[in-house]
């Protein structure tokens, strides 16, 4: 099979189900971000993180597949995989609760940045808060499962807790920003 087809070529692609779209359709942004943002952990993965955050980020990555093929699928009830769900949502919850075990409270914000990974995750956070955006943006369009957006919502959070805890990790300060007087 080759990977290309031809049919995309004047600006259409289409959608799980077989619905055509234009490739400028906020579906098409939303699931593409998501694309995104799955690739950007894929970068934080080829830096020196600990086996937790691995583990951690490969089942993100597999979420955010889901997440993608959701937001391509206009039919529900065409899908074949299983949404993510509270339960998902919940994970996250656990595991940045038991990362910030380890952290010192935050005083003031923080500038982006640190170790590779740690810089990286704060580029994923900023990623997957596009992704929100624009699923935001398609839900007011179209019918999509909610715990999408709960996810996306949560999964910024985790990302900017496990920055801080990579960078801790490897004895990284953080940056605190102090506004100018």
């Amino acid at each position: 099979m080759k990977i290309y087809t031809k049919k995309g070529d004047y600006g259409e692609t289409a959608l799980y189900g077989g619905a055509k779209t234009r490739k400028d359709n906020i579906r098409i942004h939303a699931y593409g971000t998501v694309d995104e943002l799955n690739s950007t952990i894929g970068m934080v993965l080829s830096f020196d993180i600990s086996e937790a955050g691995k583990e951690m980020l490969r089942q993100v990555q597999d979420d955010l597949f889901v997440i993608g093929a959701s937001l391509a699928t206009p039919d529900s009830s065409k899908s074949r995989i299983s949404p993510v769900s509270k339960d998902h949502v919940t994970q996250l919850e656990e595991w940045i609760d038991k990362l910030e075990e380890d952290l010192p409270p935050l005083k003031s914000f923080i500038l982006p940045g640190g170790t590779g990974a740690g810089s990286t995750l704060h580029f994923a956070r900023t990623v997957c808060r596009r992704a929100e955006r624009e699923t935001v943006e398609l839900s007011q369009k179209d019918d999509i499962d909610k715990e999408n957006l709960i996810y996306l919502n949560r999964l910024s959070d985790f990302l900017f807790v496990l920055a801080r805890h990579e960078n801790q990790a490897k004895d990284v300060e953080e940056t605190p920003w102090l506004p100018k007087k």
